[in-house]
């Protein structure tokens, strides 16, 4: 691949066959899919058609609605049937995680990849200075914690500024994004629910 957004097209276009291979294999129509991921059938077609980004939001939903590992739709990985009580990820351990929809040199490490049938995804994010093209928008509710460093929000259309040791807690159905700001590099505590609350 020679730039970032050959890259980018190849990992959603593997993306978009796991699902579609997923879902075949259980037996599960797009519409069928839909419901229980809690989208419309129209959305899911156009993620499986490489017609619509999706968020790492989406992504675990749609994991979860196939009861299969977030990491099976983005990195094609297979995780052992066992797993350890509690599960254990060592810093050595994480996992990078390219989403094709975050800014470029944004990275995603999961912190708790380990954990089979998990109702959070939890990561270190380390946010770009410029914000992503498009705002993130997907099912459930999200938590930062900022680590280090100063983190700009913006959520719903309104600017927050975070600083170090300062958590913002919020539904992630409405459009957001984030950025590192100031000299140094950010660093995020970032957990979603992968389910939405009951």
């Amino acid at each position: 691949m020679d730039g970032p957004e050959e890259k980018r097209q190849y990992v959603l276009g593997e993306i978009s066959q796991r699902i579609r291979h997923l879902r075949l294999q259980q037996g599960l129509s797009m519409g069928a899919l839909a419901t229980k991921a809690g989208f419309t059938k129209s959305y899911v077609s156009q993620i499986e058609n490489l017609k619509r980004e999706p968020t790492i939001g989406t992504l675990v939903t749609i994991a979860h609605a196939l009861g299969v590992n977030v990491f099976s739709l983005i990195g094609g990985e297979k995780l052992p049937e066992e797993e350890e009580a509690p599960a254990i990820v060592r810093v050595r351990d994480r996992r990078r995680v390219d989403i094709p929809s975050a800014a470029a040199d944004t990275v995603y490490e999961s912190i708790n990849y380990k954990k089979k049938d998990r109702l959070m995804d939890a990561f270190i994010l380390t946010p770009a200075s410029e914000f992503s093209e498009k705002p993130m928008a997907h099912e459930g509710q999200e938590l930062l914690f900022v680590l280090d460093g100063k983190e700009e929000i913006v959520y719903n259309g309104k600017s927050y500024l975070l600083d170090e040791g300062d958590c913002c807690y919020f539904d992630s159905s409405a459009p957001h994004y984030g950025r590192s700001v100031g000299e140094k590099p950010s660093k995020i505590l970032i957990v979603f629910t992968t389910k939405p609350a009951t």
